[in-house]
């Protein structure tokens, strides 16, 4: 177990890395922790989203970070939420304007992100109502918020885009939502947790040694489907935050059960430079198979859920991993609420952090990706 909500499968277990000096460090010395903790002093107050908790339809507009995390947030919990979330998080040649009031949620933390910009500039009408997410310095969008009279919200300085989902760019959606974002935070609890360090440290063991085995593929094996936006989520933290020095972890997100018919062929029988993780979440009250309308070749589909014939494909996929021989590690989730996922968030930031130490990168920076947005804005000029 990882936790009480999380059933957990561990890769082998490498035991000639010595984790637990590193771990302790990490967070005793790191400011961003502090966001994945219930003390963590928000730079709003809850009386002010008050005003905004009785509109019904909200726009997330960001880049990356800015927007990863409460999309995976809206898509996981879809289930406890009344509000309607859109997310523009990319730059489209024809952008869609509605008719309809918005309230938007204008994220970004250094208020100059070019796709963010322009499409503010596109999509924000006069009779919206608009929040601005960003750090308190002289940037576009803390301009444009001026001019809009729009409201401020402060982006902590000291978080990045990727790590920052359990600050105020995904807690102020999370609330917009009628979520509760202390239920996201158990981190103080989390690492008094044996079972929760022990697996953390074993697998931060387990990759560290893939790595130097130069086997760079971290492929997600998901059967949730609403959690593809978590691990588009989990893809940009770890790549962005290890894929430096020419070394790295490249997360390859693979559809479940459906590409068990396209790409499983080669991660069993391909080039061997892959590890695996299989991610599946109990699902109560999906539809089940007609009794009456199943031919008798078939009978074994009698009677079964859809989570039912998922389940038993990944558990099949496990068993043949297991007789190939292929690395994987695995996740059952039993319940779909923010302790949960709070708990993810925080395992795979402080899983990341961990393996950024031991490869010897640093896990906060992104250094080439600023190189294309200066270049883009020399083209521009």
């Amino acid at each position: 177990m990882l936790t009480d909500g999380i059933k957990f499968k561990n890769f082998k277990n490498f035991k000639n890395i010595n984790i637990k000096k590193k771990f302790i460090s990490s967070i005793d010395e790191n400011e961003i922790i502090k966001s994945l903790t219930k003390s963590y002093r928000y730079s709003y107050k809850k009386k002010f989203l008050k005003k905004f908790k009785k509109f019904s339809n909200f726009r997330v507009i960001g880049m990356g970070g800015s927007s990863l995390g409460a999309q995976a947030i809206y898509d996981f919990l879809r289930h406890k939420i009344n509000k309607k979330f859109d997310f523009v998080s990319n730059l489209q040649h024809s952008q869609r304007v509605s008719k309809k009031k918005y309230v938007n949620l204008v994220i970004s933390k250094s208020g100059n992100t070019t796709e963010t910009i322009v499409n503010s500039n596109i999509l924000i009408k006069k009779k919206d109502k608009n929040i601005f997410i960003t750090e308190n310095k002289k940037s576009y969008l803390l301009d444009l918020a001026a001019k809009l009279k729009s409201d401020i919200i402060d982006h902590n300085n000291y978080i990045g885009g990727r790590y920052s989902v359990l600050s105020e760019v995904g807690m102020v959606p999370a609330e917009l939502m009628g979520l509760k974002p202390e239920k996201f935070k158990n981190f103080n609890y989390l690492i008094k947790n044996k079972s929760f360090v022990n697996s953390l440290i074993a697998n931060v063991r387990s990759i560290v040694e893939f790595h130097k085995k130069r086997k760079f593929n971290s492929i997600i094996l998901n059967y949730d489907e609403k959690s593809q936006n978590f691990f588009k989520w989990y893809q940009q933290l770890v790549a962005e935050s290890l894929g430096k020095k020419n070394k790295g972890i490249m997360p390859i997100i693979s559809n479940m059960p459906k590409d068990n018919h396209s790409v499983m062929q080669f991660y069993l029988d391909g080039i061997k430079k892959n590890f695996f993780t299989f991610f599946y979440v109990n699902e109560i009250n999906t539809q089940k198979i007609k009794k009456n309308s199943i031919l008798s070749s078939h009978n074994y589909l009698k009677g079964k859920s859809v989570s039912d014939i998922i389940f038993s494909q990944k558990k099949a996929s496990e068993n043949v991993f297991i007789k190939k021989k292929i690395p994987f590690r695995s996740f059952e989730l039993k319940k779909r609420d923010e302790k949960t996922l709070g708990e993810l968030f925080s395992f795979f930031i402080l899983e990341t952090i961990l393996i950024a130490k031991y490869i010897g990168v640093n896990p906060y920076d992104q250094p080439s990706v600023e190189l294309i947005k200066k270049e883009t804005k020399k083209l521009l000029i």
